[in-house]
């Protein structure tokens, strides 16, 4: 087997250069700006935007970026152990809702590409045991999604090169091109009317509409506001303290055989071993762990190669990359006010790692309420529930956050020294009374941040496997030089002196 991997997911790297937009600068007015530009916010501005709304949408960086362009491209109704879970946790009537929602998502997603060349594909869905102990849940899931109203069928054969014990199936799901779908629906919203700036990042929004929502170049004042940022960006609403933020690594590899599997399929155990494709190319993930764990490196990708080398005919590793994703600690995603009484500020977040699905039905949803024709699925999704039943969940969440908040300024500093830092190493030095992190890079210049995230101030730690300074409370992420890769951060880290 050889290795030419680029480091940078197979869909932004395969995707054809997209015309730029410019950064927001002056002063703005629209009936609506959504922030961020990926398939919730921009499935949302479309079909805002064609049923004739004035519509702006802000992207901090380029349009499908963030994790609209790092996932492995499955748009499925059938997700892992999803039903059984919300059975258990909710009860049957909610997993059979979740069902309507995730079908409604995967169908317009396949109505909106339609217009976009996106390589899409019908292929099914698989939740399948790994090993024998994995049997019993994957049968328990055939049949919670049978009662939510998918039509699954039980098969023990798997179009997969190794044994397995069992599998939900589900037919005429999705696999396509992620970063070119969405850059379809950026161009398909710009084509209806709508406005679109990169590189503009919001850094406020007023606390009543009509709203003033703020970038460092310019403003842009709407009666209605959207936030599609994945994770909620405002610190209201106490969002942060009922989501968790979880990190996942992909390989693709070029098979000898030039022919990956048909089934779009996940494993139900841990660690779970998740398979898609796209042309020749086979997409193994997981090794998911929550956002900020200590000592993360890159035996992440490594681990995926060695899994695809073993089981598959793999001639070539050829891209590896990574996405964050947003858990709900009720699993279901939030998806309407940010605040009580306040319905002309609205955000979609909690996709639990099926947003190409579950972003789209958020983009209906959110396009419904504020147009006034009403969604089904507004009060299943609505971002204030109370679900007692995940309260332990919750209460676990946040004293995880308390322990790692305080935890952290305890543990001794790596180094005294930024000689002490190896080549292609972070290490945390002294920073006066603080903490900073030092990277020294592999032509061994040295790269030092404050290691206080600009959100609420918890202490980073470095993620090996990306090279960036990773925040364990609520998910905010930092290059080595300081910039904002994810929030809910908005701002950068202060550099430091080496």
């Amino acid at each position: 087997m050889t290795t030419t991997t680029a480091d940078q997911s197979l869909w932004l790297h395969t995707v054809p250069d997209a015309p730029a937009h410019p950064p927001l600068s002056g002063a703005h007015r629209a009936d609506v700006v959504v922030i961020g530009a990926g398939i919730a916010g921009l499935t949302t501005a479309l079909l805002l935007a064609r049923d004739g709304a004035d519509v702006v949408v802000l992207e901090a960086g380029r349009i499908g970026a963030g994790v609209s362009g790092n996932n492995t491209a499955k748009v499925s109704a059938l997700q892992s152990t999803m039903y059984s879970t919300l059975e258990r946790t909710h009860d049957a009537e909610v997993a059979a809702g979740y069902a309507a929602a995730a079908t409604a998502g995967v169908d317009l997603v396949a109505l909106l590409a339609e217009e976009i060349d996106c390589d899409l594909q019908r292929a099914p869905a698989a939740t399948f045991a790994y090993s024998e102990a994995e049997a019993d849940t994957v049968r328990a899931e055939a049949d919670a999604a049978v009662r939510a109203g998918l039509p699954a069928e039980w098969t023990d054969r798997l179009d997969l090169p190794f044994p397995t014990f069992g599998a939900a199936r589900l037919a005429e799901q999705i696999v396509l091109h992620p970063a070119k779908y969405v850059r379809g629906l950026a161009a398909a919203f710009v084509t209806a009317g709508g406005r679109v700036f990169e590189h503009s990042r919001v850094g406020d929004v007023s606390l009543t509409a009509p709203y003033d929502v703020g970038t460092s170049t310019g403003t842009v004042t709407a009666a209605q506001v959207v936030v599609a940022t994945h994770y909620p960006i405002l610190d209201r609403g106490l969002f942060f303290a009922r989501l968790e933020a979880q990190r996942s690594y992909c390989v693709a590899a070029r098979l000898a055989s030039g022919a990956p599997p048909r089934d779009l399929a996940i494993s139900a155990g841990s660690p779970a071993w998740s398979f898609s494709r796209h042309g020749d190319l086979l997409i193994v993930g997981g090794q998911s762990h929550p956002a900020g764990q200590r000592d993360v490196g890159f035996d992440r990708y490594r681990t995926l190669a060695d899994f695809a080398q073993r089981h598959f005919d793999v001639a070539e590793i050829t891209h590896r990359w990574s996405a964050q994703d947003v858990v709900a600690y009720d699993e279901l995603p939030m998806v309407g006010p940010y605040l009580p009484g306040q319905p002309s500020l609205q955000l979609a977040t909690g996709f639990a790692k099926w947003g190409l699905a579950m972003g789209t039905v958020a983009g209906q949803v959110l396009a419904d309420r504020i147009s006034g024709a009403g969604s089904a699925y507004a009060g299943l999704f609505g971002p204030h529930r109370v679900s007692l039943s995940s309260t332990p969940t919750l209460l676990q969440q946040n004293a995880k956050v308390a322990t790692d908040l305080i935890g952290d300024r305890l543990v001794p500093a790596e180094a005294a020294d930024t000689d002490d830092v190896p080549v292609d190493t972070a290490r945390t030095l002294p920073d006066g009374v603080g903490r900073k992190g030092v990277y020294r890079d592999r032509e061994g210049v040295v790269h030092a941040v404050s290691l206080r995230c600009t959100h609420l101030g918890c202490l980073l730690r470095f993620n090996g496997a990306e090279r960036s300074w990773d925040c364990s409370c609520h998910g905010s992420r930092f290059d080595v030089d300081g910039a904002v890769l994810e929030g809910p951060a908005t701002r950068p880290l202060p550099r430091r002196d080496p």
